[in-house]
């Protein structure tokens, strides 16, 4: 068989498998509307299910024979898994607008093209839209590898009744855009606080002599860089896209693996998946060995704290309040106790939310 008789056999292969792919893909949507007609008979409105999303996902990276990574698999199961959901309930997730921030992206990343997400001005709006049941969910960022945590949305938490349903972490890569052709044409420079924060060594060495203005989102400060000559912005390639920009320097933070996390919101706590995280809003009592007393229970019971930052309670002077993250999920049998524990010990306890560690 010579090389073209070879190529012309491969392609009807892929042919008779993408045919089957669809029988099956079809297979899987129908059942996900009997799944919808079941649920509907019990009354049960919760179609979106965080743990049982990591769950099918960890399987499949687990199974995954390749030559396809886990990680690629998983974006396409992500991808199938939303399409599917979609004909349950299509899902709205609100996100920290306009359209092409690094908070849509990471909303797309977690529910997957298939959900409609809705752009808002401010982390306030996000809370305030899920809170409204105007959105199924949203997406706040909470913290970057290298600036550290986002206070706004650690702030919302305190005053906001929602729960945490889920984690995303997310690739950050900054690139220069404009309208202009080359940077020495670009007078001011528009970006977040948190990505000029993120590019300051490149930034102070390129453009040293460029005013830098912090504005609500990249994706406003790439549209501001559209609509003013002399101006460039410091964003993800989405916005250069919807913007319409040319990408001058790419990828210019200073911490190549610069990641942010974010977290979704909602209104009800996620199913344990067998890989989860807690996370808490405590208190100490104005007390010697308050603190102490607080973490002492984590020790106990052999439970690993992964993150512990604190916050001006707003109640009184020097008052704080701990933001704790935990491995394990509420009703885990060793986190439970640690957890009746911590609450006779604190003098503020909730649990804002468990929930699957992020998969992808």
């Amino acid at each position: 068989m010579n090389s073209e008789e070879r190529l012309a056999d491969v392609r009807q292969r892929i042919d008779a498998i993408d045919t089957e792919l669809l029988r099956l893909l079809s297979a899987r949507a129908a059942c996900a509307g009997e799944v919808a007609e079941i649920k509907a008979e019990l009354g049960d409105t919760q179609f979106y299910r965080p743990g049982r999303e990591a769950e099918v996902l960890r399987r499949i990276k687990a199974r995954n024979p390749g030559p396809l990574s886990g990680e690629a698999m998983a974006r396409l199961f992500r991808e199938i898994m939303s399409a599917c959901l979609a004909l349950e309930q299509p899902l709205s997730v609100a996100f920290l607008g306009p359209a092409g921030t690094f908070t849509q992206a990471a909303a797309v990343k977690h529910f997957g093209h298939a959900a409609t997400t809705v752009p808002v001005a401010t982390i306030n709006d996000v809370f305030r839209e899920v809170e409204a049941r105007s959105c199924h969910y949203g997406v706040v960022p909470v913290e970057n590898s290298t600036e550290g945590v986002i206070n706004h949305t650690l702030d919302m938490f305190m005053r906001s009744p929602l729960s945490i349903a889920g984690e995303v972490s997310l690739r950050i890569n900054h690139h220069l855009m404009s309208r202009e052709p080359e940077l020495a044409v670009v007078r001011v420079l528009y970006s977040h606080q948190q990505s000029l924060a993120q590019c300051r060594g490149w930034l102070d060495r390129h453009l040293p002599l460029v005013e830098r203005i912090a504005v609500e989102s990249n994706a406003e400060a790439a549209r501001l860089a559209a609509n003013h000559p002399g101006a460039a912005a410091v964003a993800g390639e989405a916005a250069a896209d919807i913007y319409d920009l040319d990408i001058l320097e790419r990828c210019i933070e200073d911490e190549p693996g610069n990641t942010t996390r974010f977290l979704v919101i909602g209104t009800e706590d996620a199913r344990p998946s067998g890989d989860d995280k807690t996370s808490l809003l405590i208190s100490a009592h104005n007390e010697a060995g308050s603190l102490y007393a607080l973490l002492e229970p984590f020790a106990t019971h052999g439970i690993s704290m992964s993150r512990i930052e604190s916050r001006p309670s707003r109640r009184g002077l020097w008052d704080y309040v701990f933001f704790v993250d935990i491995d394990g999920h509420r009703e885990d049998p060793k986190v439970a106790p640690a957890l009746v524990s911590l609450r006779r010990a604190s003098s503020l306890f909730r649990i804002l939310g468990s929930y699957p560690k992020a998969v992808i």
